[in-house]
């Protein structure tokens, strides 16, 4: 069994029931920005992906995705140990879909839902993945600053450094002229994520390096949510909500008719 009981129609986990449990077969779902990705891991390593930057068609690709993950990796859905889904920031529709659908699985297959912080898994990953995308020079310490777009100039982000542990908070920032300068001033600092390339005009330090991934990757979140469960760091199921870090401000459309 992987419950305790049932209180008020809402299922509570039995977190005894995965300790000491190392070899989980966790279902990722990354679907912060237009980039639409799932993968399946065991134990932190890929066994399956597929993913589409076609933009926001999350809707309609997502089940299709699992479906098809599943079916070619000749797995059952059944022998999942957990379901991670990203948490935001990003997208307010975007994490909407992939929450609801990670939690729709969880709750009917009866196992932890994890989540995983959208810009630390994109920074933990090239952090700890450096010569993937930029050639370090032996001895330097290079900070990394992953940027998801939040529309004009604004952009989520956040700063790790070599380990892939957060050094600033995630925040919401208008790019100027002046964002990271004092760390640009003592160290390389790599920008990406797909709030990056607008900033390539404004932010013309020399110790500004636009290199690494350009978007999320449900396979950046594997090795997180490997760790996640093996904490038993799990959300609840019934309350949890998406990391929004702004209010969603709906728009009225110009040519309304009453």
């Amino acid at each position: 069994m992987r419950f305790t009981r049932c209180f008020a129609g809402i299922t509570i986990f039995a977190a005894s029931n995965f300790e000491g449990k190392t070899m989980a077969l966790i279902l990722n779902i990354e679907t912060s920005t237009g980039v639409c990705s799932v993968s399946l891991a065991e134990n932190g390593t890929l066994l399956h992906k597929k993913e589409s930057a076609e933009g926001m068609n999350h809707s309609r690709l997502l089940t299709v995705f699992i479906d098809g993950l599943f079916a070619e990796s000749n797995i059952s859905l059944k022998k999942l140990d957990a379901v991670a889904v990203s948490k935001g920031p990003g997208s307010y529709t975007g994490l909407r879909i992939g929450v609801s659908v990670a939690k729709g699985l969880c709750y009917g297959l009866g196992i932890p839902l994890i989540s995983v912080n959208s810009l630390e898994s994109l920074g933990n990953y090239t952090a700890l993945n450096t010569t993937q995308f930029f050639d370090i020079k032996p001895g330097s310490e290079p900070l990394f600053c992953p940027m998801i777009d939040a529309r004009r100039m604004e952009v989520y982000t956040a700063l790790y450094n070599t380990a892939g542990e957060e050094i600033k908070p995630i925040s919401a920032e208008i790019i100027t002229e002046e964002f990271l300068l004092p760390e640009l001033e003592k160290h390389l600092v790599l920008f990406f994520g797909d709030g990056a390339a607008k900033c390539k005009n404004v932010l013309k330090h020399p110790n500004a390096i636009f290199a690494g991934p350009e978007a999320t990757s449900a396979v950046f979140m594997q090795q997180l949510s490997k760790k996640k469960f093996q904490l038993q760091q799990f959300e609840d199921v019934a309350y949890f909500e998406p990391f929004y870090l702004k209010n969603f401000v709906a728009t009225i459309p110009k040519n309304k008719v009453f």
